[in-house]
């Protein structure tokens, strides 16, 4: 997906939340155990219950890893059943990769040749060689890691060297590596005020901004000082959309909370 058609989506559909997909058994409504993949049942059906009020979708690899082949499997099924029936949707695969060069080409040809994702999480604390092969697939994005919500986050990226925080330093040095074309940054919604600096180095970038809603992130906050004139804005809600509900009504109640968010976010168009 190019950055015009996903602003095509932002404006036609007035909303920019991500659903984060992160299915977790021991949550997942128990009358979905019984199905031959309740990963994927579960996933299947907070995305057609959501995909009116949302533009993209991100499953969080880690949820599906960690129950071995089947749940790759699961997460498989899961992006190729977007692709199929949400084709619209712009799909994040939250792998969060970053190594040498030659692997770093490896991952990229996974997520984006073999998942046939949009965009995939990229760390980039080994420099341009492990960003920069997966800029090299039209129509694909690289999202890198800045700004992170998570209580270590002060470890490293807050550090000043020669007066400058390290997450600043990240910012201007990774978006001379590609374009606003092939290039987001996450940037954590519980540092929203930090926003009006990062848009200064960064104006045009599109910004991945999870932590709203289970994690304390203000919508208002973050649009308030993140917007740019092309929204640029993708907002994550994850738990908060998909575990609303673990009832039958799981799936409705998801699009509940789906609707709600994108409703506030439609008072910015």
């Amino acid at each position: 997906m190019t950055r015009a058609e996903l602003i095509l989506q932002i404006k036609s559909k007035k909303t920019f939340l991500c659903v984060g997909l992160d299915p977790d058994l021991d949550k997942i409504p128990k009358h979905l155990q019984e199905t031959e993949d309740p990963i994927f049942e579960f996933c299947k059906q907070i995305v057609d219950a959501t995909a009116a009020y949302c533009v993209s979708f991100k499953p969080n690899n880690a949820f599906f890893e960690a129950y071995g082949i089947s749940g790759m499997i699961s997460m498989e099924k899961t992006i190729l059943y977007i692709k199929e029936h949400h084709p619209h949707h712009f799909v994040i695969s939250d792998a969060k990769r970053g190594d040498i060069g030659n692997t770093s080409t490896m991952y990229a040809r996974a997520a984006f040749e073999h998942l046939k994702a949009d965009a995939v999480t990229v760390a980039p604390y080994m420099g341009k060689d492990s960003v920069a092969p997966f800029l090299q697939f039209a129509g694909k994005w690289a999202i890198v890691l800045a700004l992170t919500s998570n209580e270590g986050s002060s470890d490293f990226q807050l550090m000043e060297a020669h007066g400058t925080e390290l997450y600043k330093q990240v910012l201007e040095k990774v978006s001379a590596w590609g374009t606003e074309e092939n290039l987001m940054f996450v940037v954590g919604a519980t540092k929203a005020t930090m926003l009006t600096e990062i848009r200064a180095l960064v104006p045009d970038h599109f910004l991945l901004v999870p932590g709203v809603g289970a994690q304390g992130g203000s919508l208002a906050e973050v649009c308030r000082f993140g917007l740019s004139k092309d929204v640029g804005l993708l907002i994550n809600s994850s738990r908060g959309i998909i575990y609303a509900s673990n009832g039958a009504d799981f799936a409705e109640a998801a699009a509940v909370e789906a609707a709600k968010i994108a409703k506030e976010m439609s008072a910015y168009f």
